[in-house]
């Protein structure tokens, strides 16, 4: 399975037929390049693309960066054709270096400095996303050269993570937010909405795409052309538990999207769906205790490394040994830092584990290495991008 060649970026180094995800090409990986690792695999990442366009037909898919800001990532997407959502000069500079065309990006933060306008704008991008009256002010020295779209908060409780707490104006502000841009001088494109992260179902998507059919229409009545629609993320994936299965959750979404009106172009902002399943975590044990009835096991990776997700981003992931054993016991996870909030699972049933055993956890790729630190001084974990058994990046991706 193992191709001699150089740690190079074109190397091969596992068979183009094997799938880099089993346990046996993990093994080879670690012993290759250590760990903590998170392995990227570049086709599921076109793989997950693709079943999302094909649930979503018409929409224009922009990939927002934040879950998995990786080279390999921006791309294998860039060649798929997709669009971008970008947020920070950072994600600007790697869409830059990865060769994205500016007119395929759109720019959602919906607070910005103004130097963060300036450089989005240098680079070509000319549709921002602002919530309130403040944020629209900005935008009056860079009319000639910027749009915007008006982003609606749709509070949802059944999304893991709500984004629409933070950001985002009642519906009856939507008239007098455009009135104001109108003032001074600014194009308002269209509207903008994100019900939540990791939602369960898409009745708050469907909600808001029909609150936001009236608001398009009355706009046109009043001579305003707003021409976009944004529906956000949002699209769940399966960690512990599976989720609603794309095709089904898409289905009312796409019965809804077609009251709207005539010419209205419709885009997302999917990141997690296409991340998530499209890399791994491996760690491996590094020192093991007996606490109590349980093993306690101690990683290379935690809470502080790829494991971040667990506290920012409550997400459970599908975790287990790369080692057989029928026979399981009650065990710990625990991180390598001096810190007690660095424990991974409190129970988790494992076979009994020694000393350099592996760990793998799956759906690691949305908000877990991008929002790792290097607390206590660790390092972050080794990226390995693969694309058919080629590595295809650095190892920080950007």
């Amino acid at each position: 399975m193992l191709h001699p060649g150089p740690h190079a970026g074109a190397a091969r180094v596992l068979d183009p037929a094997v799938d880099p995800f089993c346990a046996q090409a993990l093994q080879i990986l670690v012993a290759r390049y250590g760990s903590p690792l998170l392995v990227i695999d570049a086709e599921r990442v076109r793989a997950q693309y693709r079943r999302l366009a094909a649930a979503l037909p018409g929409v224009d898919l922009h990939f927002a960066l934040k879950p998995l800001p990786h080279r390999s990532v921006v791309e294998a997407l860039r060649d798929e054709g997709a669009y971008f959502d970008l947020a920070s000069d950072g994600e600007i500079d790697l869409a830059r270096r990865c060769g994205v065309s500016a007119g395929r990006c759109v720019h959602t933060h919906p607070i910005k400095r103004e130097s963060a306008i300036r450089t989005a704008i240098a680079y070509g991008i000319d549709t921002f996303v602002a919530d309130n009256p403040d944020e629209i002010r900005k935008f009056a020295k860079f009319r000639r050269r910027a749009g915007l779209l008006i982003r609606v908060a749709f509070r949802s409780p059944d999304a893991v993570c709500d984004l629409s707490r933070k950001f985002g104006c009642d519906p009856l502000a939507v008239p007098e937010l455009s009135a104001l841009a109108a003032t001074l001088g600014i194009a308002v494109r269209g509207l903008s909405f994100h019900v939540g992260s990791q939602a369960r179902g898409p009745a708050m998507h469907v909600a808001a795409i029909e609150a936001c059919t009236p608001l398009l229409r009355r706009a046109a009545a009043r001579g305003e052309h707003l021409e976009v629609l944004d529906i956000g993320g949002g699209f769940p994936v399966d960690y512990q538990r599976p989720a609603m299965p794309i095709e089904e959750f898409c289905a009312p979404i796409r019965a809804a999207l077609a009251a709207l009106p005539g010419g209205v172009r419709v885009i997302a902002e999917p990141g997690r769906f296409i991340a998530a399943p499209a890399a791994v975590g491996v760690a491996t044990v590094i020192g093991r205790a007996k606490r109590g009835e349980h093993w306690w096991y101690y990683l290379d990776d935690g809470l502080y490394g790829c494991y971040s997700g667990r506290l920012f981003d409550h997400a459970h992931y599908e975790i287990d040994a790369l080692k057989p054993g029928a026979q399981r016991h009650p065990s710990v996870l625990a991180g390598p830092t001096c810190d007690s909030i660095d424990v991974i699972e409190e129970s988790i049933a494992l076979p009994q584990l020694s000393i350099g055993d592996l760990i793998v956890g799956r759906s690691m790729g949305a908000y877990t290495w991008a929002s790792a630190s290097e607390f206590n001084f660790l390092p972050k974990a080794t990226v390995l991008a693969l694309d058919r058994g080629r590595v295809v990046a650095g190892e920080d991706g950007t």
